[in-house]
């Protein structure tokens, strides 16, 4: 069995936010009861440094040695916060991105911070995100805004869905959450969307609310399964008018986690490849976790 093997593993760059996704992810692990893997990756470039900083071999020397105090730093802020939880380290000199692919491979869950130094920077920007978006092998969670601490224990997971397959997978995992963390599910859609500006404002008024009490009684026939599956969570409903990344950020505030898939239809179409997903990751005052489709993830659970 590899190191990995059903851990969390959480991207380690000596940053603060990275230290900050490891001690949100030693929380996760402790719930789950399961070990948590800290990474760092670095690339040791092999021309353009001869002659400035030393040899190849020394550079290679100091990155390791750096790479060993990043996960150092990191997994004594765990233990601080968790005291007792298995912690394993990983030092590897390898790209960023495929480094955390493969680690994906066996992993519960991979954890990023929202911003980064080194190897890790700029990770859910551009290239990198779309590459962890499109090929990552679990769940994904960028840990951002505020610390959790005693007034969060009780929100509830955040879980913006749309019926696809992926908005599925989002919801079990949602539920999944709550039911570790003895919280309850909110439950969010976002609907007409693409009617907003076509359709005069006055006709939209007069049947947003009968259209909202439609679209509550979808959800709960929708969800009819997860709630008697998860008799343990208490589900609650939001159903409004406009954009996704807005109504999910609306409710944001009174949430411990936001749960989306990377693909879907409609609102949430190409989650996090799009601009939805770029305003929760800059804006949201939570974690967000990034569900790709068991189908996406060729069955695996």
């Amino acid at each position: 069995m590899m190191p990995n093997e059903r851990a969390l593993v959480v991207g380690i760059d000596g940053s603060q936010s990275a230290v900050h996704a490891a001690v949100w992810a030693g929380g996760e692990a402790s719930r789950r009861r399961l070990p948590l893997r800290l990474v760092v990756a670095y690339f040791v470039p092999h021309a353009g440094l001869a002659g400035i900083v030393g040899s190849i071999e020394q550079v290679r020397t100091g990155m390791a040695a750096q790479a060993r105090d990043r996960l150092e730093e990191a997994r004594a802020a765990v233990l601080t916060a968790t005291p007792g939880l298995t912690v394993r380290v990983a030092a590897r000199e390898w790209n960023s991105v495929a480094a955390l692919i493969q680690e994906s491979e066996r992993a519960k869950l991979l954890v990023l911070g929202s911003r980064g130094l080194g190897g890790f920077t700029g990770l859910l920007v551009g290239s990198t995100a779309i590459s962890l978006a499109e090929h990552a092998h679990c769940p994904i969670v960028v840990v951002r805004g505020r610390v959790p601490g005693p007034e969060t224990v009780a929100a509830p997971v955040m879980v913006g869905v749309d019926g696809s397959s992926a908005g599925d997978d989002a919801v079990a995992f949602a539920c999944e959450e709550a039911s570790l963390r003895g919280t309850g599910v909110t439950v969010v859609h976002a609907w007409n969307e693409m009617l907003t500006g076509t359709v005069p404002a006055e006709l939209l008024d007069a049947d947003s609310a009968e259209t909202e009490r439609d679209e509550i009684d979808a959800l709960a026939d929708y969800l009819s399964g997860w709630t008697e599956k998860y008799t343990d969570v208490a589900f609650s409903f939001v159903v409004k008018r406009g954009s996704p990344s807005k109504v999910l950020l609306s409710q944001a505030e009174s949430a411990q986690l936001i749960v989306v898939g990377s693909r879907g239809r409609d609102g949430f179409a190409g989650m996090l490849l799009g601009s939805t997903s770029q305003a929760l990751v800059a804006h949201s005052p939570c974690p967000v976790a990034v569900i790709r489709s068991q189908r996406d993830r060729g069955g695996r659970t």
